[in-house]
């Protein structure tokens, strides 16, 4: 009987030390993602700081310049190399203009009144951006119903435009939801708008974005080559051809432009409406977009930062593990 109980207490102390063992390790392990976790935020927020440094290194220099503008050849827009650490892993930030970027609250506008009963009118920004979905192979009639739709989306109004989509057109849709009616707050929200495929938020996520949320110019400078598609004919909403957007392109990498009149006054834009696209651009830039990675123990997280530099002064607007 001595035995048996002997046995007993043997076998419970036994499960209680596996259990123990367990917990114990569950908890150490715990503690260590919470320490890898903090490590690494810690090493994306000295990302920015650098970025905040390269931009007021950047401003500095553009004091010294006879005409200050921002563009590629900066040094805030050069690629990094991953930045080793001591503790094994890498670091890596990019530095993006969010003002070479087309700004899709700009769209909230409406032009003026169409009373012939034909095609409506469109402000220089919608222009702008049809011409954008039709360099992206979008039809132009899907095109109109996409931007009227965003701009319904934007509106604080709830009356449909003449293509677009309020309230009526997502209460049948499964879930239902509602048009917002306030300014994006991110990107992602366009995948949530009538129109707007999969296929075409991939495409058009790298061109687009969402801050500054009040008015602000294209830079020139940074634009990619399909933004500088979009310019075409101001009046018209046919883009430039591809390979001659690739030659503007070409041509700002090699001796880049002197100042938007010029560009305007190029003859590949002849037919622009100087001033309504005027109105759209401009030379330099205010708003930023952060991108830091960071690896450590085999472990990868990702900061965004949207950093808007006011003078010498660069503030963190927003912060996101996700992407804006």
């Amino acid at each position: 009987m001595a035995l048996v109980v002997a046995l007993l207490v043997f076998a419970l102390c036994a499960t209680l030390l596996v259990a123990m063992q367990r917990e114990f390790d569950l908890f150490y392990q715990r503690g260590a993602n919470v320490l890898l976790g903090e490590q690494a935020h810690a090493y994306l927020l000295g990302a920015e700081a650098l970025a905040a440094m390269a931009l007021r290194l950047d401003h500095d220099t553009d004091l010294q310049r006879e005409s200050p503008r921002d563009d590629l050849r900066e040094i805030w827009a050069q690629p990094t190399a991953p930045y080793a650490l001591d503790e094994g892993g890498w670091l890596m930030g990019e530095l993006e203009d969010l003002q070479g970027r087309f700004n899709l609250n700009l769209l909230a506008g409406q032009g003026p009144a169409d009373t012939s009963g034909g095609q409506p009118e469109y402000t220089a920004e919608q222009r702008f951006f049809l011409r954008l979905l039709v360099a992206l192979e979008v039809d132009l009639a899907e095109a109109m119903r996409i931007t009227d739709a965003i701009g319904d989306w934007l509106d604080a109004d709830r009356e449909p435009r003449m293509n677009g989509a309020e309230d009526d057109y997502y209460a049948v849709q499964s879930p239902a939801y509602r048009a917002a009616n306030r300014p994006l707050a991110s990107v992602s929200e366009l995948r949530a708008i009538a129109h707007v495929t999969p296929d075409l938020f991939e495409r058009l996520r790298p061109l687009v974005a969402v801050w500054p949320q009040i008015p602000a110019l294209m830079n020139i400078h940074t634009m990619p080559v399909t933004l500088l598609q979009a310019l075409g004919s101001d009046d018209g909403l046919q883009p430039l051809a591809p390979g001659t957007a690739q030659g503007l392109a070409q041509e700002r990498a090699d001796i880049g432009f002197s100042s938007v009149e010029d560009l305007l006054a190029m003859p590949a834009l002849a037919a622009a409406d100087s001033a309504g696209l005027a109105g759209l651009l401009g030379e330099s830039s205010s708003w930023f977009l952060l991108s830091a990675r960071v690896e450590i123990a085999g472990r990868e997280q990702r900061l965004y930062s949207i950093l808007h530099r006011d003078n010498r002064q660069v503030t963190t607007l927003v912060r996101a593990s996700g992407s804006l």
